[in-house]
């Protein structure tokens, strides 16, 4: 008898070193434990990652990608960190260290071809008469012929429009590169008049798809989502750029108008050719040029002149069009 009572005590001294957690939470646990493993990478998509931690008794439910509704601790989640306003535009800023971004334009190539522009238009979410690059219809006198020359945002190196903005809306980065942060614009156009290219459009409008891009970050490198309002140019691709890829019209352009790369190293790739080439060497060699050198914005943008182009100007032109309306 006596055996029995010591064995007992021996027993509810045991019972009571035991955590008081019942079985049915174990197993509760255990269960949602297996299922978190199971969701594993679903539920990282979600928006979740785990990290291991202490036990608890808070659930959150997650939805995985396969749509399963599973339980996780909340102990064990943390939110994945994605993009914020206030990191693009830190990162659209700063631009992207070492480099000195330059296009070159071969006149002798284009025939009005507009891949570019349309191009340009949809990673922008741009309309069909809104242009941050535009191929302009260009002769110099009655007796030379007429050719087409791709117009955008000279990013100068010494941008009046920087100069007289009063929020600092638009900067100039280390790279080389002029950007336009729609956060801070304010619409005043002081940017517009100082602009001596006519490189700036306005926003009149609400953006397309404005209803879609609501929910996004605003990314400075992208300008999208834009706002009516507000004020938009080139942006030389910079969204690109960041993933070592050749700007949208640069890329798109089927005649191999286009030539881009760093100043610093000396070197340009030809978008269609894919061909690089010494920027120095290439300016020199088939006689380069800037437009309206002497303002002293030093662009950052060059031209080369049609001299031998390979496309016939068309015998009805937009010029013949313009002449006819006047007359």
């Amino acid at each position: 008898m006596e055996d029995k009572e010591k064995k007992g005590q021996s027993q509810k001294k045991q019972t009571e070193n035991i955590p008081e957690t019942s079985r049915r939470d174990f197993m509760k646990k255990f269960g949602l434990y297996g299922a978190a493993t199971f969701a594993g990478s679903a539920a990282v998509y979600s928006g979740y990652s785990f990290v291991k931690s202490e036990d608890t008794n808070e659930y959150v439910k997650v939805l995985t990608e396969d749509n399963k509704l599973v339980e996780v601790p909340k102990d064990q989640i943390k939110k994945i960190k994605g993009p914020n306003l206030k990191s693009n535009q830190s990162k659209g800023r700063e631009g992207i260290p070492g480099k000195r971004w330059t296009m070159v334009m071969d006149l002798s190539k284009c025939r009005n071809a507009r891949k570019c522009v349309s191009a340009c238009q949809t990673a922008h979410h741009l309309r069909p008469h809104e242009y941050h690059i535009n191929t302009l219809a260009i002769q110099e006198s009655k007796n030379t012929s007429p050719y087409f020359m791709p117009k955008l945002c000279q990013h100068c190196d010494n941008p009046p429009c920087v100069a007289v903005c009063p929020v600092d809306a638009t900067f100039k980065r280390q790279d080389g590169i002029v950007l336009i942060d729609n956060e801070r614009c304010i619409g005043c156009r002081f940017c517009m008049a100082a602009c001596p290219y006519s490189a700036r459009m306005f926003h009149w409008k609400e953006p397309v798809d404005a209803e879609e891009n609501k929910e996004k970050v605003y990314d400075i490198e992208l300008n999208v989502p834009q706002r009516k309002g507000t004020i938009s140019k080139c942006l030389f691709s910079s969204d690109r750029l960041r993933e070592g890829k050749l700007p949208y019209c640069v890329s798109a352009c089927p005649n191999g108008v286009f030539y881009f790369g760093d100043e610093n190293e000396d070197a340009v790739t030809n978008g269609t050719t894919k061909e690089t080439v010494r920027l120095s060497q290439l300016l020199r060699d088939k006689g380069g040029y800037r437009l309206m050198p002497e303002l002293g914005t030093e662009p950052r943008v060059y031209y080369l002149p049609p001299k031998d182009r390979l496309f016939d100007f068309p015998e009805k032109s937009i010029l013949d069009d313009e002449h006819d309306s006047h007359e």
